[in-house]
């Protein structure tokens, strides 16, 4: 199947990213319902007043994991009760695994027990796996509640808080049950980023990097000169504002923004095959090279950009290949959701700012990844 190349960064539809040096940097998403995306240092403190101004309810359920709230709840629950909220915690074990259908329906039990209405509101405390839990269960509890964005990683920042995906991962595979739910804010203060381990910070290098990528060279050749010495504010705020474009064009991902799964074809497989060992960032990071290298190698792809993108998540410290087979890869990407009949769509980067959409057959899939390892 012919691969069709779109220029992705060259859009006369897209907005500047004007960043400036603000105490807090604002970027305004307009889709089906409009919010704020809030980019500063202390933004947590203010979380009651945000809430405050946003939901009618005063009722609110602060849901986090295991590694978060020791560190902000009681910051988040304290400003929620000075805001006048009557506040419910519900907190899980971290991590990957504990995105699926049983955390999810005790969540679900929690909010019913608790007496959440539909005038009330649910906030997300933490990092990806927080934000997806509590956006799915805020999608489908009594039909629809409102809930906040509060990001505590880089990765969820720049990336999985914006733009209102949400769901939990099923044993056929990742995010296989969903819903499209924005937010009615999200707050990124940057401060929680101090207490994040730098493994975990370097995970969310590998969302920059798509963005950078994607749309904008400026911003990979930050990371590239930089590695994760970069200027955290103005970063993020870039990223959300490339999210924000992409997402107020397509905002159900029936188009453009199938773009932003550079790397997450590949690296959902790789996390899968894991058992989710390996890490969502580390996982895409990996993913990206893969395809940029094997589109390389069948000679329809840009060789030296490739490699600069590579040698960019090699200074950013994430790994870049993989020893799980190229059969095992290939198995579990077929229940990735991009899978059409015989064949599946990878995103293949060739300049940067320029990707396309890369069609493989089902059965030329473990060829075409061992190719890239």
């Amino acid at each position: 199947m012919q691969a069709v190349r779109v220029r992705v960064s060259k859009s006369k539809n897209r907005k500047p990213i004007k960043v400036v040096g603000n105490p807090i940097h604002t970027v305004r998403v307009r889709v089906s319902k409009e919010y704020n995306v809030k980019i500063g240092a202390n933004l947590l403190t203010t979380l009651g007043q945000e809430a405050a101004a946003l939901i009618k309810g005063r009722r609110a359920a602060l849901v986090s994991d295991s590694n978060v709230w020791p560190l902000y709840g009681e910051v988040a629950e304290t400003s929620l009760k000075d805001a006048g909220f009557t506040v419910s915690s519900f907190v899980f074990p971290h991590g990957e695994a504990s995105k699926n259908g049983e955390t999810y329906l005790r969540l679900l039990e929690f909010l019913a027990e608790n007496q959440i209405t539909r005038t009330d509101c649910l906030i997300a405390l933490g990092g990806g796996v927080v934000g997806d839990m509590t956006g799915f269960a805020a999608a489908t509890y009594l039909r629809g509640v409102s809930y906040i964005q509060v990001p505590t990683t880089l990765l969820a920042m720049v990336d999985s808080s914006v733009g209102g995906k949400t769901a939990i991962d099923l044993p056929a595979g990742k995010n296989l049950a969903g819903a499209f739910c924005q937010p009615v804010v999200v707050l990124c203060d940057i401060q929680t980023l101090d207490t994040l381990p730098e493994e975990i910070f370097r995970d969310g290098c590998a969302e920059v990097i798509k963005y950078g990528v994607l749309y904008d060279e400026e911003l990979i050749a930050e990371l590239y000169h930089k590695g994760i010495a970069f200027d955290r504010q103005k970063v993020i705020a870039q990223c959300v504002a490339h999210k924000r474009n992409v997402v107020e064009a397509d905002e159900f991902d029936t188009g453009d923004r199938q773009y932003l799964n550079l790397g997450h074809t590949v690296g959902h497989a790789i996390e899968k095959a894991s058992n989710y060992s390996v890490s969502h960032g580390r996982a895409v990071a990996i993913g990206i090279c893969i395809v940029a290298r094997s589109v390389v190698k069948d000679k329809i792809a840009n060789g030296f950009d490739c490699e600069w993108i590579v040698e960019t998540i090699k200074r950013v410290g994430l790994p870049t290949t993989t020893d799980i087979p190229p059969e095992i890869l290939a198995q579990n990407a077929l229940s990735d959701k991009k899978r059409q009949d015989d064949f599946i769509r990878v995103i293949a980067p060739d300049h940067v700012g320029e990707c396309w959409p890369h069609s493989v057959f089902v059965d030329q899939l473990p060829d075409f990844i061992k190719r890239g390892i």
